[in-house]
């Protein structure tokens, strides 16, 4: 089953695909409401800390006025790199919903266990799986296309 704030993120996974990106997607949600949704976009802007999670962050935070999230649930089509895991963490965010687990480079159940270390200020609640084949099969295929 999936989720429908989970379904926007992989319709944004698709899109930075298409555009060459390594396809991960965010969308950041708040009493219910999208407030902001990206795809990777470390590419076009020249920028390695462009990733999804990271431009959803910085448009809800601009758009709200404020840098912390709290209440805010973010969904996001891969596990969270350490990058990533600590803007979550440093943001407030509530809940994290992921898809498809990084081996290589998570950083929630897999790699440093982010939000496991003593030094973590905040770990949100964290549900892994959500829509995860699909995630995953969306990364496999777009890695494939470059082999």
């Amino acid at each position: 089953m999936t989720n429908r704030f989970m379904e926007t993120a992989l319709a944004e996974a698709r899109a930075a695909g298409a555009r060459g990106e390594v396809p991960v997607g965010a969308v950041l949600v708040l009493n219910g409401e999208i407030i902001a949704q990206a795809g990777n976009r470390t590419r076009a802007e020249n920028d390695v800390t462009a990733h999804a999670e990271i431009a959803v962050i910085r448009e809800a935070a601009k758009k709200l006025g404020q840098e912390r999230l709290t209440g805010a649930d973010l969904y996001v089509t891969l596990e969270p790199c350490t990058l990533c895991a600590a803007a979550i963490s440093f943001a407030r965010i509530r809940r994290l919903y992921y898809g498809a687990d990084d081996p290589k480079g998570g950083a929630v159940e897999n790699g440093v266990r982010f939000f496991a270390q003593p030094t973590c200020h905040h770990a949100p609640d964290v549900y892994s799986g959500l829509s995860g084949t699909e995630a995953a099969d969306i990364l496999k295929e777009f890695f494939a296309g470059r082999r």
